[in-house]
């Protein structure tokens, strides 16, 4: 029998019954009948090819068998209570890890001064900000959400704004003249543009 056929249920049911060293108490302990229970420990043994208890009209023991068992699987089973009751705190308080990609200037002017404020109030949440101006494949590198300017944003992202918009400026000297220009004045270009996080 290989591990994947097991039936850990019937696993279950053995160990609630050396633990109580009683199908009747086994049985109420875990909301089954004791013909059902009865029934899932003889599977488990036709299975196995050995018997796992000795059982008298008054008495359940184990077997030479089942203690080996039992010492075996029980500190396993105790492994996955521990862990499912770790899922359960993650439940009740945010954690984990968010990975960011964004260009240098949004981490510094949108996102560190909102995250500095916030993350204290959550030390189980860890955030890692990658600077990088290129439009990054955010699923494709597994990145939670990425920050454009503007309307940068790949085909199939849900877009969010998340800051006012921005008043940027190209600026010239008087001596600088692009190949072709005719005037050296001084030349301003304004453009509006917004912070957006796409995800």
């Amino acid at each position: 029998m290989t591990t994947s056929r097991a039936n850990y249920n019937d696993l279950v049911a053995f160990l609630a019954v050396a633990r109580e060293g009683s199908f009747t108490k086994a049985a109420a302990r875990l909301g089954v009948t004791q013909s059902a229970l009865s029934h899932s420990i003889r599977g488990l043994e036709a299975r196995l090819n050995i018997r796992l208890f000795h059982r008298t009209t008054r008495s359940v023991s184990l077997t030479e068998a089942g203690e080996r068992l039992c010492t075996r699987v029980q500190p396993q089973f105790e492994e996955i209570d521990i862990a499912l009751d770790a899922l359960g705190e993650l439940r009740d308080r945010p954690s984990g890890t968010v990975r960011i990609t964004c260009g240098a200037h949004g981490i510094d002017t949108v996102l560190w001064p909102r995250l500095s404020k916030l993350l204290p109030k959550y030390p189980d949440i860890r955030v890692e900000l990658i600077a990088d101006s290129r439009l990054r494949d955010i699923a494709a590198d597994r990145f939670d959400a990425g920050v454009r300017l503007g309307e940068q944003v790949a085909q199939g992202m849900v877009a969010v704004r998340i800051g006012a918009d921005m008043r940027m400026a190209a600026v010239a000297s008087p001596t600088f003249s692009p190949a072709g220009a005719k005037s050296a004045h001084r030349r301003i270009c304004q453009i509006t543009a917004a912070s957006t996080c796409a995800s």
